[in-house]
């Protein structure tokens, strides 16, 4: 198995810009909107001062937590839900208590990979997407012509993707949309002997199943990754793991994935992904990530 280190930068967007980022923050454009997010690895000063930032909302974090806090609104002309769109697929960008807007643009270096990956083979292609949240990469493999098993624990998030679905005129597409826990399904489609050709997971440090199940990153990954394995059909096309937020190298990520596949040859990619930023030449780092594909598509 070939091997090789690079950076993901997602810099084919024309909807969303880093516009700036310092002092532990980031300056956003999505769409319509600029907001305002904590980010604890902007560490350096920025091009210019927070002072002047220009925003039609700010997330304000909780006390000692990651994740939680509340948006503060600026613009009162502002939706809380709005219009944005990615190449052909179009999608609702909304504000969410855990800071998030409903997509992840730094993994848009992955749905163009995945989407001309399927389109290179020329043959049916099916897809697992696990941890899916609302399904930009879902759509962007049935885009393409395959068929996707879209899973994720929130029935709200499989809510949002189907409408993105609609929106981006791809509501004939074959993509299931599950809500179960991650490990639950994976062991139940190998007893029932199910089969793909590729598989992405974008797994969170912390989370919870449909019926309180718990997942811890660092206990549960190898175990699901077995899972995996025992997943790929005869002739896969690639797998997509990445992982925010957690106490490990993209060195560790990729060895851990390599201990599972060693066996199919083909290249394991691993790096840092990460976003160009519009005021600058820095980039943000955002997750780190191990991509394998077959010798099919090297």
């Amino acid at each position: 198995m070939k091997l090789k280190t690079e950076l993901f930068l997602a810099d084919d967007w024309a909807d969303y810009e880093l516009l700036d980022s310092g002092n532990g923050r980031k300056w956003e454009r999505f769409g319509i909107q600029r907001l305002i997010r904590p980010d604890p690895q902007a560490f350096w000063q920025p091009a210019t001062p927070t002072g002047q930032w220009q925003a039609d909302a700010v997330f304000d974090q909780n006390s000692g937590d990651d994740e939680r806090g509340r948006w503060r609104q600026l613009n009162p002309a502002a939706p809380e839900v709005w219009p944005m769109q990615w190449e052909n697929l179009r999608f609702h960008a909304r504000r969410s208590p855990f800071r998030h807007v409903g997509l992840f643009q730094e993994h848009s270096v992955h749905w163009r990979f995945a989407r001309n990956a399927i389109t290179a083979v020329r043959r049916p292609v099916s897809v697992l997407n696990l941890f899916g949240y609302t399904g930009m990469m879902s759509l962007a493999c049935a885009e393409a012509g395959a068929e996707v098993t879209h899973l994720d624990a929130s029935p709200k998030s499989n809510g949002y993707g189907k409408e993105n679905q609609a929106l981006s005129g791809l509501a004939d597409r074959p993509i299931r949309w599950i809500a179960d826990d991650a490990m639950k399904f994976a062991a139940r489609e190998v007893r029932r002997g199910n089969q793909y050709d590729a598989i992405i997971l974008d797994p969170p440090k912390f989370g919870r199943g449909t019926k309180n199940e718990t997942w811890r990153f660092e206990e549960d990954l190898p175990e699901l990754l077995k899972l995996v394995r025992q997943l790929l059909s005869r002739r896969p096309l690639f797998i997509i793991l990445t992982a925010y937020a957690v106490r490990l190298s993209h060195i560790a990520l990729a060895q851990t994935l390599e201990d599972h596949i060693r066996d199919l040859g083909g290249e394991l990619a691993m790096g840092e992904m990460a976003l160009p930023q519009a005021s600058s030449d820095r980039v943000l780092p955002t997750a780190i990530c191990a991509r394998w594909q077959a010798d099919e598509l090297l």
